[in-house]
């Protein structure tokens, strides 16, 4: 099933003025002050280039999860995953696999402390700040502390002025965006239920944001 930005856009009602590409100067004003949080920022010009860093990063060996992520769907990262040429240990395969519920449950936990967790945001401040939420927490549950290392991509056309901002679009943009997703995918809404901001990076070389000059993601 498609799970693109470009296959709800037109049906959904969202608010797009918080969705726009950011000039150079607010994109430079983002990267320095996410660097001064402690996240790693990577700034690259297209979907592909972003697939060849995330692949970059990742050692022969690692266990790599992640959380589910529209963006990561639309750079190839999944279908490189699930079908590429790679010696990394397949925790998203290894835990869908599983046929029983509770057991495929208690899997998906265990596999947030992978080496590498892959995921994106929802917004990006340009004072510094990351915003992301999901229903269950499965998706940005590793992003505090659990992982070992995590790796996050989204398109620029994710930052935003401030935190209120950032807030404001997770609400207005990912969310209706989301939501239709989720209608067409499990046959119910999503909800707003865990939300994360992201103020800081404590533990240096931990979190790497490579950032796509497009419009990618929710």
């Amino acid at each position: 099933m498609s799970q693109t930005k470009a296959d709800y856009e037109d049906e959904v009602s969202y608010d797009e003025s918080l969705d726009e590409l950011p000039s150079e100067a607010e994109l430079d004003a983002a990267v320095e002050n996410l660097e001064a949080r402690g996240f790693d920022v990577l700034v690259v010009d297209s979907a592909e280039e972003a697939r060849e860093e995330l692949i970059g990063q990742i050692p022969t060996g690692a266990s790599v999860m992640d959380g589910h992520s529209t963006t990561l769907e639309e750079i190839g990262f999944m279908d490189y995953l699930n079908e590429g040429d790679h010696d990394w240990q397949n925790l998203h395969a290894e835990v869908f696999a599983i046929e029983d519920h509770e057991a495929r449950f208690d899997a998906r936990r265990e596999a947030q402390t992978a080496d590498y967790f892959l995921g994106s945001v929802n917004a990006i401040a340009k004072t510094g700040e990351l915003v992301a939420a999901d229903a269950s927490g499965s998706r940005i549950g590793a992003y505090p502390f659990a992982a070992k290392n995590l790796l996050l991509v989204a398109g620029v056309n994710k930052i935003v002025e401030d935190l209120p901002a950032a807030l404001d679009r997770l609400e207005e943009v990912a969310y209706p965006l989301e939501d239709a997703r989720a209608q067409e995918a499990y046959g119910v809404g999503s909800v707003i239920a865990k939300q994360l901001i992201f103020r800081r990076e404590t533990t240096e070389g931990r979190t790497t944001l490579v950032l796509v000059r497009d419009e990618l993601g929710f």
